[in-house]
């Protein structure tokens, strides 16, 4: 079984380069200020994402973002496809797909069973793969904490989709054997502190999902 592995909150050349070299099949960068690993600067996005070939692809993070935020980040040419972590509904998740023309992804919050069954219903016609991740946290992503990953085991979704929240190196294997994930994505588990990322531990990550 073949698993693809996601390194998000990238921000500097020499983490991105670490993912991209080691494996990552998707590299992600954060637009939220309230983020430790939110990219201002346009230009520094530009440059990251001219870094990374073509073969891997580039993944932007957003709240709840209005188009002028959309526009502008898309217009460095850094991002190929959206993740949308917000209360965005399945209507606006139909609109930014059309208006953009980038494939999107939707991060699913998940606690119970019934919200796992509750996001596929209600994304799996407009979204071009799902993300499930904890609901507790105070920030969306890079909180560290997992969900009861039974919850996903033997559950047949039918869009491609990642498992997130509370991964690393040493436990990202039992993750996938529970339930099953065929891509998963990683932040604060790869991080020696809070929004740094290491390149050891991407290393790392990347080697412990190679080997699966």
């Amino acid at each position: 079984m073949t698993v693809e592995a996601k390194i998000c909150g990238l921000s500097t050349p020499e983490t991105l380069d670490a993912a991209v070299e080691a494996g990552a099949a998707f590299v992600g960068f954060v637009t939220f200020p309230r983020s430790p690993r939110h990219i201002e600067s346009l230009d520094l996005l530009k440059a990251l994402g001219e870094r990374v070939p073509q073969t891997v692809v580039r993944v932007g993070l957003f709240v709840d973002p209005d188009d002028a935020l959309i526009d502008a980040r898309l217009a460095t040419g850094a991002i190929d496809m959206l993740q949308l972590h917000g209360a965005e509904t399945p209507e606006r998740v139909a609109t930014l797909k059309a208006r953009t023309g980038k494939q999107v992804m939707k991060v699913i919050k998940v606690e119970t069973p019934a919200d796992v069954e509750r996001g596929v219903a209600a994304y799996a016609g407009v979204a071009d793969r799902l993300m499930f991740e904890p609901a507790e946290g105070l920030l969306p992503g890079g909180n560290g904490k997992p969900f009861d990953w039974t919850i996903l085991s033997g559950r047949t979704v039918q869009l491609p989709w990642f498992l997130a929240g509370g991964l690393n190196p040493g436990n990202v294997a039992e993750a996938v054997r529970v339930t099953g994930a065929r891509a998963v994505d990683v932040s604060s588990g790869v991080e020696a502190t809070r929004g740094v990322k290491s390149i050891e531990l991407i290393r790392a990550f990347l080697g412990a999902v190679r080997v699966l």
